[in-house]
C-alpha cells in the first residue's frame, strides 16, 4: 500500500504565505504525476496544481502567479508554495499521486488533507 501524508497547513492572514508538503511512502516502483487539489465547504474538489515526474507543471487559473508546485523525486515528495493567500483559498488541501506498483500497474492515491484557513 501507498500512503500520502500532507503537512504545512494552518491559519494565516490574507497576504501571507504557507508551504505544504506531501510525502509518499510504501510499496511502489515509481510515482508518475502528483498534484494538489482543494475542497472548500459546500464546493466540489478542484484542481490546484499538478506536476509530472519530469517537472512539467499545470496550474488552476485562480492561483497562477501566487502558488508554485515543486517536486523532489528522491524524497517522493511534492511541495506547494502558496503566496499572497486570499480568503477564497480557504479549503482542505489534498495531495494526489499516480503510483506505479512493483507489478507495473498504476493506481491513484489521495492523502487525508491538510486545512488551510485564510482570514481577511
Amino acid at each position: 500500500q501507498v500512503q500520502l501524508v500532507e503537512s504545512g497547513g494552518g491559519s494565516v492572514q490574507a497576504g501571507g504565505s504557507l508551504r505544504l508538503s506531501c510525502a509518499a511512502s510504501g510499496s511502489m516502483f515509481r510515482i508518475n504525476d502528483m498534484g494538489w487539489y482543494r475542497q472548500a465547504p459546500g464546493k466540489q474538489r478542484e484542481l490546484v496544481a499538478t506536476i509530472t515526474r519530469g517537472g512539467m507543471t499545470n496550474y488552476a487559473d485562480s492561483i497562477k502567479g501566487r502558488f508554485f508546485i515543486s517536486r523532489d523525486n528522491a524524497k517522493n515528495t511534492i511541495y506547494l508554495q502558496m503566496n499572497n493567500l486570499k480568503p477564497e483559498d480557504t479549503a482542505l488541501y489534498y495531495c494526489n499521486a499516480y503510483v506505479v506498483s512493483i507489478y507495473v500497474t498504476q493506481s491513484d492515491y489521495w492523502g487525508q488533507g491538510t486545512q488551510v484557513t485564510v482570514s481577511s
